[in-house]
């Protein structure tokens, strides 16, 4: 695992890891989410998710510029963070400093590992947000995966997955046709050249097991600050026609795509 770095500008800190920036903290304001799609996360749980605080265990953790922003609008939420480089997590602590009273536990494990020890229908919202050298691991994208967070999320709950492709949709395509398979219902939120396929970018895949409410995504993507878009399931089988999961019991697994060279990535 890397060594992190921590660039400064102003209050705004960036945690950059492997080369690439993992995560963008504001020390004086936690609602600043500098990331395009750690926007389009926090825009899904607001349109999405019941009010009040929410159970919510995040898979991967780097600079917790979610879980922190969870703890600002959800006051009282308790969460889990499951993030293996125990190193990343100790220089974070020390150089961005967690608020006080928060309820955010970490824990030094993988997300298979962790997510193994979580407790049945323990979570309202499950959050992947996992990279190692700049790609989804290949075992966070399979069927089998998938089916793992729904035995974890509570009814009702939501699955959110940080998905970066290229454009085709190859990748995010079989990613999406596996987590429907496990959990019923499923669409992207993103930036809308992400979503055309003009560029390589984030997606954030929404997951659950009951119908989601599209019309209150769109309606809350068409006032957000960033050009943002949804695709339902309907369209990305249009896009990518066939795409299969991936499985890891049938020994067809891929990591997302590198990603571009540092500078290509965009914020706000």
């Amino acid at each position: 695992m890397g060594v992190a770095e921590f660039e400064r500008e102003g209050t705004l800190v960036t945690v950059v890891l492997d080369g690439q920036p993992q995560s963008a903290v504001d020390l004086e304001d936690p609602t600043r989410l500098d990331f395009e799609y750690v926007q389009h996360l926090a825009l899904v749980i607001d349109a999405l998710a019941p009010g009040g605080p929410l159970r919510v265990t995040h898979v991967g953790g780097a600079g917790l510029t979610l879980a922190r922003w969870v703890h600002h609008s959800r006051d009282g939420s308790p969460q889990i963070v499951l993030e293996p480089d125990a190193g990343l997590t100790d220089a974070v602590r020390r150089e961005l400093p967690l608020p006080r009273g928060h309820r955010i536990r970490v824990r030094p494990v993988d997300g298979l590992t962790g997510i193994a020890a979580v407790r049945h229908a323990s979570a309202d919202l499950v959050v992947l947000d996992a990279y190692a050298d700049g790609r989804v691991p290949a075992e966070l994208g399979t069927v089998e995966w998938f089916a793992e967070l729904r035995r974890v999320l509570a009814p009702g709950g939501l699955v959110l997955a940080n998905v970066a492709d290229e454009p085709g949709m190859h990748y995010a395509a079989r990613v999406a046709a596996g987590a429907r398979e496990a959990l019923g219902h499923v669409a992207f939120v993103g930036l809308h050249e992400v979503l055309k396929g003009k560029r390589f970018g984030n997606l954030v895949l929404v997951g659950a097991t009951s119908p989601l409410d599209l019309f209150t995504l769109r309606r809350a993507t068409a006032s957000a600050a960033l050009p943002t878009g949804v695709m339902g399931w309907e369209e990305v089988d249009r896009r990518r026609p066939g795409a299969r999961p991936f499985s890891a019991t049938a020994g067809d697994t891929a990591s997302s795509p590198p990603p571009p060279a540092r500078g290509s990535w965009r914020r706000r």
